[in-house]
């Protein structure tokens, strides 16, 4: 879902995007047109030099090359980009889906299908006055596919580092923590970094509710009566310690590998009986 700060996805936590406005979204589409045209002119250029031999085979010519126009360039430049056409790109902003989420093929071809009608053969009139009375700035096609401009130029304010809880350093390091599911584990993340920001309530409220998610995967469970903010942070830092481990040891394995590689073939180690 979202409001009118940014994006909440399914955990309930505050994505930090804003919703774009119409004016920046309709800027953004002339750029992108400005672009289209471009495109248009040279592709006329190349069409004239192929002369089509019947009436038959005009008619098919132009009906591709309608098509290639209006739906296969913006839904290949979507899906591509993720949502960030030369246009969008210049203005800062994305086509996200309603949950943050990086929109894809079908989401792409949802809005250049629905953009025949109300960008091509309305002039994009109908786009412009929808985007201008929903909240989000949605049109037609952003309704329809799930999706959503946010706004994302800017750097993002550094969050400090997360630090283990030291009453739960001993119980980390001896517990069987798996993966978290990347949604899960973004959510416990952006909620540690936004709690000084939230309501009491809602604070207690997402907290326990991520906590009770995230000790799933987690075995056994931290001592009887940890809080749920030192709970989640226990978990994400020793996951991240964990795999940053892991990567220090998967780096040096490949290099003794690329050492013995490189001696091949008079370096080969005698066999031991």
């Amino acid at each position: 879902m979202a409001n009118m700060d940014g994006i909440v996805i399914g955990e309930g936590v505050v994505l930090d995007a804003r919703p774009t406005s119409s004016a920046v979204r309709l800027l953004a589409a002339l750029l992108d047109l400005l672009v289209l045209g471009v495109v248009v002119f040279l592709l006329i250029i190349v069409l004239s030099s192929i002369s089509p031999t019947t009436e038959e085979a005009a008619r098919i010519t132009s009906v591709v090359f309608i098509a290639t126009i209006t739906v296969v360039i913006p839904t290949t430049v979507d899906t591509l980009t993720r949502g960030r056409s030369l246009g969008k790109l210049a203005l800062g902003i994305r086509i996200v889906r309603d949950d943050g989420g990086p929109i894809v093929f079908r989401q792409s071809l949802v809005r250049a299908l629905v953009g025949i009608v109300e960008l091509w053969l309305t002039f994009g009139s109908v786009a412009l006055i929808t985007s201008t009375v929903n909240p989000q700035g949605k049109r037609v096609g952003d309704l329809l596919a799930g999706t959503y401009a946010v706004r994302v130029r800017g750097s993002a304010p550094q969050r400090p580092p997360l630090s283990m809880p030291a009453q739960l350093a001993g119980w980390a390091a001896s517990s069987d923590i798996a993966r978290l599911p990347d949604g899960l584990a973004l959510s416990a993340r952006q909620f540690l970094g936004r709690t000084a920001t939230l309501h009491p309530t809602s604070r207690v409220q997402l907290g326990t509710r991520l906590s009770e998610e995230v000790q799933r995967y987690v075995n056994p469970l931290p001592p009887s009566g940890t809080h749920p903010e030192a709970f989640l942070a226990a978990v994400l830092t020793e996951r991240r310690n964990r795999e940053f481990v892991a990567l220090e040891r998967a780096g040096h394995r490949d290099a003794v590998e690329a050492m013995q590689l490189h001696r091949l073939p008079h370096g080969i180690p005698d066999p031991v009986d």
